[in-house]
């Protein structure tokens, strides 16, 4: 097995070259085309292409046989929001979303990209905000990181061996910081002046040239740097005004590249901005897209009047603005307050500002001044949030007192007679990350995902793999989408079609964001999920746990099912069946490829 110490520079890529054709036969196929009906089809690949897709292809000597009679053929979902970006370095072979059916994926979300800035910097944009361990990503960018230039990037990533596809976006954090010193990009009232932004300009430029697919910023306070030198400070796109990146944005729309964005989730309404910068009147529309629409439990009202903006915009003043969702109950696991949803009022950030220093920390969660305010902030009916802070729906998992696992804060408080306030802060000061508890904060209400999955100006696709290791798993959402929908088909409720479900999470996307992925046709490269629907009652909501080698055998968070993904091929080989990846992946051989941006 490979050791945490077996780093990309010590991976040796035999160059394999395949020339032996695989048959796929009998397998109900889905094109990832919205409006083509499923068929019984086979399927020719020849090294890694599809040559041929038919009702009967005859079976040559030397040809590899899949049976896939009972089975779903369709292509390889596409995740488009991930921060796999220092994952990747050590386990190239992203297991986690390959085996649940994710060929293609998207990082440098959230304006952190680690191209740019020196390691420390680098890891520093990441490790906090993203809930990515400081003392495994640090000492990897140190021993790994030889490239500053987006070209140099790709020319690692293409020497890894890559067991999916891979897409990015440039961090907008990343090049201010490169551009005006770590320091000055995150300081008050500090604005690139204009030699500033128009080196700026011309790193983003360098990127789209190498096939970036673009731009990705940051709006929300919660986002922090970790590290000695700045903590607590917010990540360095967050203190760029929009004048400041009015020749970025004018870019982007010029070459047709597109703008991710995250708004200030605390006000929201720097929402209309991104909306507004997308907007077609009289000018190239920009392709925009912002995260995260959910059913939220704190605010039932949000989701609604997103998707109402979202469709106004589109429709009236000619924007291409989406919105990104993930399909499942968005459930998180809290260890203490070890949680960036802390940061959305001022009294869970000052905890979290002190989670170095616990003896101050305790301190103040001991002060009376302190827990009237966080009680008073906690109860905020009005308050913009995405916690819905009901202390009656967090559930303790685990704890010293195993009297208290399986109950609610609530319930305790009142065994207590106690406000639960109180109480929930004289357990975290007793037990700190020892006690361990879960609540779900969107999407826990089925009777939505009719209007959360139809919603035309929507990606669905939002699972922040690689990132919140500990705290939530959602690379199965496409497993678990296809699920809800076979269910509802099944009971005579449909929420859509079979055929639109697998187009939502593979062709929509991929045009979209102009990737060569996505769909099964003659020409293409081959990306198949081979998947046996008998199987989805093995697909569930709950998460397992499982280390990642490569990083010191580090546990985080998963998802599991048996016998759903019948196969898994990129680029024409098979990379994972019968639920085991083939020999040698991740390590050895190289599957995936990078995937730039198409023209137009």
């Amino acid at each position: 097995m490979c050791s945490y110490q077996c780093m990309a520079s010590t991976f040796q890529i035999p160059i394999i070259m395949v020339h032996r054709q695989t048959l796929i036969q009998g397998g109900l196929v889905f094109t990832g085309k919205k409006e083509q009906q499923a068929n019984i089809m086979d399927i020719l690949i020849e090294d890694n292409r599809i040559i041929e897709i038919a009702e009967k292809i005859g079976v040559e000597q030397g040809m590899k046989v899949i049976d896939a009679k009972g089975k779903w053929v369709c292509p390889g979902f596409i995740d488009s929001h991930t921060h796999y970006d220092a994952e990747l370095i050590a386990s190239p072979g992203l297991k986690e979303s390959a085996r649940h059916g994710i060929t293609s994926i998207i990082l440098g979300s959230c304006s952190v990209s680690a191209v740019y800035n020196d390691p420390e910097d680098t890891s520093d944009f990441f490790t906090r905000v993203e809930a990515i361990p400081r003392e495994i990503m640090l000492p990897l960018m140190e021993r790994e990181k030889t490239w500053s230039t987006p070209r140099e990037w790709i020319d690692y990533i293409e020497g890894l061996p890559l067991g999916i596809n891979i897409a990015s976006f440039i961090g907008h954090s990343d090049i201010r910081a490169k551009v005006m010193g770590l320091e000055r990009s995150i300081s008050d009232n500090e604005t690139a002046n204009p030699s500033e932004q128009k080196e700026m300009n011309r790193m983003l430029n360098e990127a789209l040239d190498e096939g970036f697919l673009g731009l990705s910023t940051m709006d929300n306070p919660w986002d922090k740097m970790d590290g000695d030198k700045y903590w607590s400070k917010k990540t360095p796109s967050f203190y760029s005004s929009w004048s400041e990146r009015k020749i970025l944005i004018d870019t982007l729309r010029k070459r047709n590249a597109i703008l991710q964005g995250a708004p200030n989730l605390v006000t929201r309404w720097n929402a209309l901005r991104y909306m507004m910068a997308s907007a077609g009147v009289f000018r190239k529309p920009l392709k925009t897209t912002m995260i995260a629409l959910m059913d939220l439990i704190a605010d039932r009202w949000i989701a609604p009047l997103v998707s109402f903006g979202s469709g106004v915009f589109n429709r009236m003043f000619n924007s291409d603005f989406r919105m990104q969702s993930t399909p499942v109950p968005f459930t998180v696991y809290y260890d203490g307050v070890d949680s960036v949803m802390f940061e959305e009022f001022p009294s869970g950030e000052a905890m979290r500002h002190l989670a170095k220093r616990l003896d101050e920390r305790n301190d103040l969660i001991k002060d009376d001044t302190f827990r009237e305010e966080f009680k008073k902030e906690i109860r905020k009916k009005f308050a913009p949030k995405v916690w819905h802070r009901d202390l009656s729906l967090a559930i303790i998992l685990e704890c010293p007192d195993k009297s208290l696992i399986g109950k609610d804060f609530y319930q305790i408080a009142e065994e207590k007679n106690e406000h639960p306030v109180d109480t929930f802060l004289d357990l975290i000061v007793e037990y700190d990350k020892k006690i361990r508890w879960t609540t779900t904060v969107a999407n826990d209400r089925p009777e939505k995902y009719r209007e959360l999955y139809n919603l035309k100006h929507n990606l669905i696709s939002f699972s922040d793999a690689g990132a919140h290791l500990g705290n939530m798993a959602f690379y199965d959402f496409a497993l678990r989408m296809m699920k809800n929908v076979q269910d509802s088909i099944q009971k005579g409720e449909a929420i859509m079609s079979m055929e639109k479900c697998i187009w939502r999470l593979s062709g929509e996307q991929a045009d979209w964001f102009g990737l060569d992925c996505g769909y099964l046709e003659k020409g293409r490269i081959a990306d198949i999920n081979i998947i046996n629907p008998e199987q989805f009652h093995t697909i569930k909501n709950d998460v397992d746990e499982a280390p990642i080698e490569e990083f010191g055998g580090f546990v985080r968070l998963v998802n599991r099912n048996q016998q759903v993904m019948s196969q898994v091929i990129v680029g024409g080989q098979i990379i994972y069946e019968d639920d085991a990846f083939v020999e040698g992946y991740g390590k050895e051989k190289k599957f995936g490829r990078f995937l730039r941006k198409k023209a137009g």
